[in-house]
Order: C-alpha cells, then sequence, then structure tokens
C-alpha cells in the first residue's frame, strides 16, 4: 500500500447524524488536521420513488424487508470505483469475519475505506458478490443496525493513523499490541501512592527498569490467562 497522509471514510448509511460522533476529542482533531476525513453518503438521496423508499420484501419469502440492490448500487458508485478502488469496501454483518486489532492496523494503512451500514434484515446478496464486498462483525450477537458496529471500527482504526495521538509511544503497549505478543495490558497505577489502604505496588516504585518490564509481562500473562485464554496461544508457539 502507498504512503498517504489522510485515511478517507465513506460511509453508506440512512442514519449520517450517527457520526457527529466523530467530531470530538482526539478524532475531532484528526478531523481538523486532515488525517482523517469522513464522508456520510445518505442512501435515501438514491432513492427513486417520491417516498425515498430504499427496501422491499425478500424473494422466497420471509419476515422484514431488505436493502435494494438497485438503489444500494447507485449509492456506491458515488463514492467508489470498482476499476481504480483505492480500498476496501465492507459490509457490517453478523456473519462476518471478527474484528480486531491487527484489522484495524490494516484498514489504518488504506487510502479509501467504504463501509456500508445495513438495516432491516440486510442488503441483497447480489451487491455482496459484484462489488466483492468484505464483511466485518463485532462479535456473535445482532445489532439494530451497521451504524452502531462501524463507531468502535472507526475509533480503533483512526487511533493509530500517524500524528493521531500525542504519541506514538502510546500504542506501543496496549492489549492486543504486537510488544506485548496479542496479550492484554498489564494493570497501571498512578497518585495517589495509597487509596482506601491499597498501596501501588512496590516494584512501580523501585525504578528498575529491567524488574519492572518482567512484572509487567508477568502481569500481562496473568491476566490473559484469566480473561482471554484463547490469546495465550500468542505465546505458547
Amino acid at each position: 500500500m502507498t504512503e498517504h497522509t489522510c485515511w478517507k471514510v465513506n460511509i453508506l448509511t440512512l442514519f449520517p447524524d450517527v457520526f457527529d460522533f466523530m467530531h470530538h476529542s482526539i478524532l475531532k482533531r484528526a478531523i481538523e488536521n486532515k488525517i482523517l476525513q469522513i464522508n456520510t453518503i445518505n442512501i435515501r438521496d438514491f432513492a427513486t420513488d417520491n417516498y425515498k423508499s430504499v427496501d422491499d420484501t425478500p424473494y422466497g419469502g420471509g419476515a422484514g424487508q431488505l436493502l435494494r440492490a438497485d438503489i444500494l448500487g447507485y449509492a456506491i458508485d458515488s463514492v467508489y470505483n470498482p476499476q481504480n478502488k483505492k480500498g476496501s469496501i465492507i459490509y457490517l454483518s453478523p456473519r462476518g469475519k471478527t474484528f480486531t486489532q491487527s484489522i484495524a492496523e490494516k484498514l489504518s494503512k488504506e487510502e479509501e475505506t467504504t463501509f456500508i451500514c445495513g438495516h432491516y434484515e440486510g442488503i441483497d446478496e447480489r451487491v455482496i458478490e459484484y462489488y466483492n464486498v468484505e464483511e466485518l462483525s463485532l462479535g456473535d450477537f445482532v445489532l439494530s443496525g451497521g451504524e452502531t458496529a462501524l463507531l468502535p471500527i472507526l475509533d480503533a482504526t483512526a487511533r493509530l493513523l500517524p500524528n493521531v495521538l500525542g504519541s506514538s509511544h502510546s500504542l506501543n503497549e496496549e492489549s492486543f499490541s504486537s510488544s506485548l505478543n496479542g496479550m492484554l495490558e498489564y494493570p497501571q497505577y498512578t497518585r495517589p501512592e495509597t487509596w482506601k489502604d491499597m498501596p501501588v505496588p512496590e516494584i512501580l516504585k523501585s525504578g528498575h527498569h529491567k524488574k519492572i518490564s518482567e512484572w509487567r509481562i508477568e502481569k500481562s500473562i496473568e491476566i490473559t490467562k484469566k480473561n482471554r485464554p484463547d490469546l495465550l496461544k500468542n505465546i505458547e508457539k
């Protein structure tokens, strides 16, 4: 992938106002500094009738409605050129692969990414086939719309962009980072030194960096073993 200075995000949605969230805090600064560009596209703008209809009943019967292939296709074509694509086109779906930190890292290196936020019972399967759409999920549960699934994906990815955080060192030893072999982060402490009769561990006040590092790795393993034992495969190889 080529070097880039800005990640452009196209969001196809029925509720563009949801993404006002992106204009706050760290992400707001990323947008103002032109490191991140959010482009929301209202799918209803591409409806072909006076009622702004975007959905219809599924062939073969069944409950609910599906986003129509033609309407969604018009919306995608307005921002995405399959012949000259600059990044992924992704549909938020419970049947997709589970979003992880490594996927966030991959997306943060793209020049442009297009996301489809579905509603109702989903979208016409032909859209996925025609545009070679990737599917992403947050986990084994179902949400009412793709917007609420996309927000944490955008947050997790945007903070990895160059110069978004005050210091790149902030990313070095987070949970799932390569420096922790994909494990969970160790405990952290700050002032006051004693709170509710609970003191800060003595090792962290020792100034002995090697021993502190060893303690943190040990605690990282303990927490991972307790909360996410599946991640230990990264250090057992």
